[in-house]
């Protein structure tokens, strides 16, 4: 895969990927027949990992202003981090071995875009692993907000960047496979 293709490095899929997202465009496809309880439970669920990243930014900013305390702000990590963390893994899992499989099959135009995003999910994995190393370092010093306050600056940062990639990934991930689905049916998915 070359660089410009690489999670970090991505400003979109390339054109050639976007093939079916021209025919049907995000804003059209709620009201589009072939919108179904799969698609919308797998936005739903790119959704949730938006929010919980979202809460974990807002927590460790109150944590940084002083407007949360640690006991509290340590409990908001542990809960939501956690289930960030799990849930992604499985959701992750479940596409690179069941969905992205079935789906590549089913328009050759777009079967490079399935190698991306696996890709993606490996990258993410390092940046996951990062989250949670500085998800614990903020856990193990809740008792001495001096600490904390340094700790929770290098979990902010390490959110950040995660937060991002993930948009990013997400992004793509819907425009790539919303679109199939649309055309070419659920059916083998669910």
């Amino acid at each position: 895969m070359t660089p410009e293709l690489s999670l970090a490095n991505r400003e979109g899929l390339p054109d050639a990927l976007q093939v079916l997202l021209r025919d049907y465009p995000r804003e059209s496809w709620q009201a589009d027949p072939g919108f179904n309880n799969l698609i919308a439970f797998w936005l739903d669920r790119h959704m949730m990992f938006r929010r919980l990243m979202a809460e974990m930014r807002k927590g460790t900013e109150a944590l940084l202003d002083a407007k949360m305390q640690g006991n509290q702000f340590g409990g908001m990590v542990s809960r939501y981090g956690g289930m960030f963390v799990q849930q992604l893994h499985g959701h992750h899992t479940i596409e690179d071995q069941h969905y992205f499989p079935l789906l590549a099959t089913k328009d050759a135009r777009i079967e490079k875009g399935f190698a991306i995003l696996d890709k993606d999910h490996h990258d993410l994995d390092a940046h996951l692993s990062n989250f949670v190393t500085r998800a614990n370092e903020v856990i193990g010093v809740i008792g001495d907000r001096t600490r904390l306050q340094t700790a929770a600056g290098g979990f902010q940062a390490e959110l950040a960047k995660l937060e991002v990639l993930l948009d990013r990934h997400l992004i793509d991930e819907e425009d790539l496979i919303v679109p199939v689905i649309l055309r070419y049916g659920a059916e083998g998915l669910g």
